[in-house]
């Protein structure tokens, strides 16, 4: 196996491993979160495009490389008789098989290679998800423990509210009982007054008709006394 072909299966290995590593589920999306937010992958993030962009281009030239000597050898295979040329047959054969593994090994290695990236970048969305949930949930217990507060506060607004409507009943109905005892109370001073008018209108009349029979009496009186005084003795004395 040549060079080039050496590092590509070193590279295919590479990213088996790592891709095994990444579904190992004893560490979590925001473990690996933590892990790509190192220094070191914040320096090189910058260069991270760039050298997947290249990396696949090498692994689609190797590939179609190898795509060439596979195409290139079947034919040579198909073109010549076996009988006629023995050795030759060995040798495409072996040339054959060599670049069906390169075939296989390239594109493979592609293949892994997108889906690394792919894994890497649905690790992340999954992070930034668990995160948002956490914090979507943490204010939804926030909200919930809010709202749980608020009934109960307005539970207790209703008891007090209750409690003042039955203060207030009760204080309007003693306030009613004391209306109707101060009308009770005016009805009652009411007709005193009107009883007392009555009296007064009669001790009047009767003080008008004392009056009346004591002019009377005293005309009586008198004339009694004129009649006295013009009686006999007045005779005499003419």
């Amino acid at each position: 196996m040549s060079l080039q072909w050496t590092a590509v299966a070193l590279f295919l290995y590479a990213e088996i491993a790592f891709i095994l590593i990444l579904c190992l589920p004893l560490l979590s999306a925001q473990r690996w979160q933590k892990i790509f937010k190192w220094q070191i992958w914040s320096a090189m993030s910058s260069y991270w495009n760039k050298f997947f962009f290249a990396m696949i281009i090498i692994l689609v030239v190797l590939f179609l490389d190898a795509v060439r000597e596979v195409r290139k050898y079947s034919a040579e295979e198909a073109s010549k008789d076996p009988q006629v040329h023995p050795n030759f047959s060995d040798h495409a054969h072996m040339m054959l098989f060599r670049a069906q593994r390169n075939l296989y090994i390239s594109g493979f290695s592609l293949f892994q290679w997108l889906v690394m990236r792919r894994i890497i970048t649905l690790i992340h969305q999954v992070a930034l998800a668990e995160g948002s949930g956490a914090a979507l949930q943490v204010q939804a217990e926030g909200a919930n423990a809010a709202a749980q507060k608020y009934m109960e506060e307005n539970q207790m607004l209703k008891e007090a509210l209750k409690k003042e409507e039955s203060t207030r009943s009760s204080g309007t109905q003693l306030m009613r009982q004391e209306v109707e005892k101060a009308t009770k109370d005016l009805r009652a001073a009411d007709d005193a007054l009107r009883r007392s008018r009555v009296e007064v209108e009669a001790v009047k009349k009767q003080a008008q008709g004392l009056t009346k029979e004591y002019d009377r009496l005293l005309k009586e009186h008198q004339l009694l006394q004129e009649n006295l005084y013009s009686g006999p003795e007045g005779k005499k004395d003419q």
